[in-house]
């Protein structure tokens, strides 16, 4: 966790070792200690300490920062070394704002000057006003930010006057700040934040901070918390329990929890979950299940089970005690060779099953490949004709591989269904097995098989292959990640997913080709 230094814990234990990651949200009980905690662990990261408090953002009643780096201090250095700027600024907000213009102005300057220099204008790169606009019109869709008259003012979709920061929503005030504070954070810093969640709307809440940790990937973020969706929407994060307080020692009673281990007793101390919940397959670690559903599904609570029969239990389980929570409950399992009726009865119990073979084939769905090329410059036309292509020879030199592993976990499923019936002694049972060749008709299979994919290869039908071709190197072998400049499967998949939280219009094209496997329209 970027060299971050833990308060001492009671009894003088050993400090534990915080796992490798960037983000690192502090929760626990009413009256547990987190404040103190936090507090602490400010104190002891020293001069790359930055805190945001929405709380004390608006109001010019405070005491004023006297760490390094802070806005406060930020703003008395940035007005003693410029004239032009005002210096009448007190609040959090105020001074952010004032910053902002001061820079935009500077940087303008800038330009003018190479412009006049060299002859020529110069390309505009993005200010920190250009950034922190372009994530005021994601989280907020047909508005904008404009200048006006030395100030910011801001347009509502409505078409009415132009408002001014002071009379925006408490909403709307914390979006500005936490956006614009993020933007000034030193390099390297760590960013502590006080109830993250406090003032937004959970249908913004995920789309802000995937925006302001997209756009400070150098930071490390600290969040207090208390807020369930919150904790388990971020992408891993490493959780700090805090337990317990020892004043007289300033000692804490806490625990760490890794990405993948929140538990359900660490639940109970925190505010029930108020979104439908998700179950899918593999851990919070590792699978590219949990890096990909939150964001193709915000509306849930994902949580990572395991195994498909896990998931598949689960979702029934706990669809059967709605006498007991409010919550609605669904199941994601990949494909995997399944028949059509056996998909359908998924359906019909809550679990969603794509039109493709497994998860690593959503990142090869036409739209998203041509969302991707187009994102990164690339001729997407080119990019999907020789994806598709490459991908249709790889199925068509494993075509028979693949029938024979179709029919396998095809006759594996009946023999699992028919034997386990009730029989009444040893002759039965083993008069049935003999029997079951002829009942199973393997061969029958195999042909059939055969044939529909054999077709699949003459038609060149790229939808259906996604759909049957069950071959997790597929991504590297189709070339995907070599035309889109990717150095291999893992890069791009991590860049599919960089797409998705950072937004625009080719990540919501690409969350929708997703949805769309799944049978959601939008």
């Amino acid at each position: 966790m970027r060299s971050l230094t833990l308060p001492p814990l009671i009894g003088d234990k050993s400090i534990p070792k915080l796992p490798d990651g960037r983000l690192l949200t502090i929760i626990g009980g009413s009256g547990a200690g987190k404040t103190k905690f936090m507090e602490r662990l400010m104190e002891l990261t020293g001069d790359r300490t930055y805190c945001l408090s929405a709380i004390r953002a608006p109001f010019p009643e405070r005491v004023e920062s006297k760490l390094k780096g802070s806005i406060d201090d930020l703003y008395s250095k940035a007005a003693s070394r410029r004239p032009y700027m005002r210096i009448n600024a007190v609040s959090e907000i105020e001074k952010l704002v004032y910053m902002l213009f001061a820079d935009e102005f500077e940087q303008l300057l800038k330009l003018k000057g190479k412009a006049n220099s060299k002859g020529h204008l110069h390309k505009f790169p993005a200010t920190k006003l250009d950034k922190l606009s372009a994530i005021w019109e994601k989280v907020f869709p047909g508005n904008k930010i404009v200048t006006s008259a030395g100030t910011l003012m801001f347009s509502t979709p409505a078409g009415d006057d132009l408002i001014p920061v002071e009379r925006l929503s408490q909403g709307e005030m914390v979006v500005l700040y936490y956006v614009a504070g993020a933007l000034y954070a030193m390099q390297n810093a760590v960013i502590f934040i006080d109830a993250p969640s406090l003032f937004l709307h959970p249908t913004i809440l995920n789309s802000l901070w995937n925006s302001i940790e997209a756009l400070r990937p150098d930071c490390t973020f600290v969040y207090n918390s208390v807020d369930v969706e919150f904790v388990s929407s971020r992408n891993r994060n490493v959780i700090l329990w805090v337990k317990s307080f020892d004043a007289s020692k300033t000692q804490w009673d806490y625990e760490i929890i890794g990405p993948g281990e929140i538990r359900e007793d660490i639940f109970i101390e925190l505010v029930g979950s108020r979104k439908p919940v998700l179950f899918i397959e593999g851990d919070l670690t590792h699978s590219i299940d949990a890096k990909l559903y939150p964001l193709v599904f915000p509306d849930y609570t994902v949580k990572p089970l395991g195994s498909c029969d896990k998931v598949i239990e689960t979702t029934r389980s706990f669809n059967g005690l709605t006498s007991m929570h409010h919550l609605e409950s669904k199941g994601i399992v990949d494909r995997d060779r399944r028949t059509d009726r056996e998909v359908e009865y998924l359906r019909r119990k809550f679990i969603m099953v794509p039109e493709v073979a497994e998860v690593e084939n959503l990142f090869l769905l036409e739209d998203v490949v041509r969302s991707m090329a187009r994102a990164r410059g690339k001729n997407h036309e080119q990019v999907f004709k020789k994806v598709k292509k490459k991908a249709l020879q790889e199925f068509s030199y494993k075509l028979h591989a693949q029938v024979l592993e179709h029919v396998r976990h095809r006759v594996k499923r009946e023999v699992d269904a028919k034997i386990d019936g009730k029989f009444t002694c040893i002759t039965a049972l083993e008069t049935h097995l003999r029997q079951l060749i002829n009942i199973l008709n393997p061969r029958k299979q195999y042909n059939e098989l055969l044939h529909t994919f054999r077709k699949i290869v003459e038609t060149q039908d790229y939808s259906s292959l996604l759909k049957v071709f069950n071959h997790k190197p597929l991504i590297a072998e189709c070339d995907v990640p070599a035309l889109l400049g990717y150095k291999n499967k893992d890069d791009y998949v991590r860049g599919v997913i960089s797409l998705l939280k950072t937004g625009g219009e080719e990540a919501e094209k690409i969350r929708a080709a997703i949805r769309s496997a799944f049978l959601i329209s939008d």
